[in-house]
């Protein structure tokens, strides 16, 4: 049996943000099945840094899963060591580990018997928290990932969208404030434009909180647009390439890895250019309730077309025209399902998707806590999709 460990000289990534979560390391981590000649992960060797976001991505039954699933112990491993931090987890009770360690997997996972907040309370209830602190714990985080305590917390999974159910599965497996999280093709069960936003939120949610996580995926899109590394598995789990989504995609390690990002690699690579790097415009905001006659002519004296309607808590809602606002006597509280909508962490090419989708040659940029960042035009999309071109091709 062979040692698979990640090639060294890997360049080190400094996110900018803080980090609450604990190093993963793996050694010579192997699963063999009864009556199966190959091992399903082959005496795997991985350090996964703290803090930041790792991405899994292979061929289907490579291993990636089986290797996720041991690092909670869903799955024991035959032999090797698994250490959070400097401690081997490999020995301790399976279930008290998986305390310590959200995992989210599709559809969130959620009990369709229990409400969203029971759902979130789960595990700091199995670990003895107060009510007090579990309710509180449970506005923090349904409030974190997007959605109003007051209208979420009393409804049953059914009564949720798929992306709403996923932020839930999010909210829970943040639940005890765990310093690893674990995400199995988080996103694989919704639509196009629901994944792209919880897609979003994900990366806002990661840039405030620092955990350690590592993801599931077999869209590499997916992995070079949520990893901060990203491991490329072949079958045994076998470590062909572990660098930054930049390495991967401008030096393969094999041709299985240029395989397996396929054509367009160069393309690929203006995707890595987020929102929050290109200037974004200020636009005309009014608040819910306010006299809509002032936001008209607020937005006419600097020569906008549209206002950003914001709820109470500084949230956009809706983008009308000043044709549609001078109908109205106060600023509507209408939420417009269809707001074009990315985050400062949205790739270009994300935004340029949403943008082609509607109808104001632009997307409004959420930041922090969903409130308004700006606005971001086309034109800007295109010069900086065009500097960035032109920095790959030389």
């Amino acid at each position: 049996m062979s040692e698979t460990t990640a090639p060294t000289g890997a360049t080190a990534v400094d996110t900018g943000r803080r980090a609450s979560g604990l190093p993963i390391r793996l050694e010579g981590v192997t699963k063999r099945y009864p009556g199966q000649g190959k091992p399903a992960v082959d005496a795997v060797t991985l350090e996964l840094p703290a803090g930041q976001t790792t991405a899994f991505v292979g061929p289907s039954g490579c291993g990636k899963t089986t290797l996720l699933k041991m690092i909670n112990r869903l799955i024991e491993p035959t032999s090797g060591k698994i250490f959070l931090g400097d401690e081997d987890v490999t020995g301790q009770d399976p279930d008290k580990l998986r305390r310590r360690i959200g995992y989210v997997i599709q559809a969130g996972g959620l009990f369709p018997h229990m409400t969203v907040g029971a759902n979130v309370a789960l595990v700091p209830k199995m670990l003895g928290w107060d009510k007090k602190k579990v309710a509180g714990r449970v506005e923090e985080l349904l409030d974190l990932v997007g959605l109003d305590p007051a209208v979420y917390r009393d409804r049953y999974p059914r009564e949720l969208s798929g992306g709403q159910q996923q932020r839930v599965g999010v909210a829970r497996g943040l639940a005890a404030d765990p310093p690893v999280l674990l995400m199995d093709e988080p996103f694989g069960a919704v639509d196009p434009i629901t994944r792209q936003r919880l897609q979003d939120e994900m990366l806002r949610i990661q840039d405030e909180l620092g955990k350690t996580i590592v993801c599931v995926t077999h869209d590499f899109d997916e992995a070079v647009k949520l990893g901060d590394k990203i491991v490329v598995f072949d079958v045994g789990a076998r470590v062909v390439q572990h660098g930054t989504p930049e390495e991967i995609l401008s030096n393969p390690a094999e041709q299985y890895v240029a395989d397996f990002v396929g054509a367009g690699a160069t393309l690929k690579q203006l995707t890595l250019a987020r929102v929050e790097d290109v200037e974004l415009r200020r636009v005309t905001t009014a608040v819910v309730g306010t006299e809509s006659a002032a936001a008209v002519a607020a937005a006419r004296a600097v020569g906008d077309d549209y206002v950003v309607v914001l709820d109470s808590r500084g949230r956009p809602v809706s983008w009308p025209t000043l044709a549609e606002l001078v109908r109205t006597t106060t600023v509507p509280g209408t939420v417009d399902t269809r707001l074009p909508v990315v985050g400062l962490r949205s790739t270009l090419n994300d935004a340029l998707d949403t943008m082609l989708a509607a109808s104001q040659a632009g997307v409004v940029v959420m930041g922090g806590r969903d409130d308004l960042a700006g606005v971001l035009t086309i034109e800007s999309v295109m010069a900086a999709i065009q500097q960035a071109r032109a920095a790959v091709a030389g």
